[in-house]
């Protein structure tokens, strides 16, 4: 597998172009805006676009998603369904955090704990994450200990659980039950920042100590 961390919007976040050296075939995850910009990266990598993957439904991971979903006639895979209701929202949420307004979004498939997602020959695994927001996941590869943890967990620091439907004590059983057991030499690349691993956040990160 590889990839390449593209920061969208005023928000700096982190959509990732992963994709499959062996077909070329390759996904977005979470592309929050900007779709001119992450396609002319994306065809100028000479890359075949099969799936858009979301980790939850905050404007900022989705906000290009259905742009570049009906650009090129692909599905929009993922959250867990208990995301509805921000995907519901991102109308109301464009305009409250200054967005290019965002129709409400239906992804062509919803994803649940254990599922598994393809696109080539990489395979990754769902984990639910919620805490964050109710419906948050993760896509693990467990080939490239890769794992791309949406605002679920950042180096130093953990996702705000401030929102509506978030959770703080369910974010830290998450982040202790799904991510961190995943071992400490997973690489992980977080929805805002620079990326880090379980293990230094494990011995580091003063929200989970």
């Amino acid at each position: 597998m590889k990839y390449q961390t593209i920061p969208v919007t005023s928000y700096q976040q982190n959509c990732s172009l992963i994709w499959c050296e062996d077909t070329n075939q390759a996904a977005l995850i979470d592309p929050g805006g900007e779709a001119d910009r992450i396609l002319e990266i994306v065809k100028n990598q000479d890359l075949k676009l099969v799936s858009i993957l979301l980790t939850h439904g905050h404007i900022d991971h989705v906000g290009g998603s259905r742009e570049i979903a009906d650009i090129l006639d692909i599905p929009i895979i993922g959250p867990q369904k208990e995301e509805a209701f921000w995907l519901d929202n991102l109308p109301y949420q464009a305009e409250m955090f200054d967005f290019t307004h965002a129709d409400p979004l239906v992804p062509n498939q919803w994803l649940e704990e254990g599922d598994e997602v393809k696109v080539g020959n990489i395979c990754f695994s769902v984990l639910h994450c919620p805490g964050h927001t109710p419906g948050h996941i993760i896509f693990y590869d467990s080939v490239s200990k890769t794992a791309f943890v949406g605002d679920v967990l950042f180096k130093g620091s953990i996702g705000r659980t401030d929102f509506p439907q978030g959770d703080h004590a369910t974010l830290i059983n998450a982040i202790k039950t799904k991510l961190l057991p995943l071992g400490d030499d997973v690489t992980f690349i977080p929805g805002h920042g620079p990326i880090s691993t379980l293990g230094q956040e494990r011995l580091t990160n003063p929200f989970i100590q």
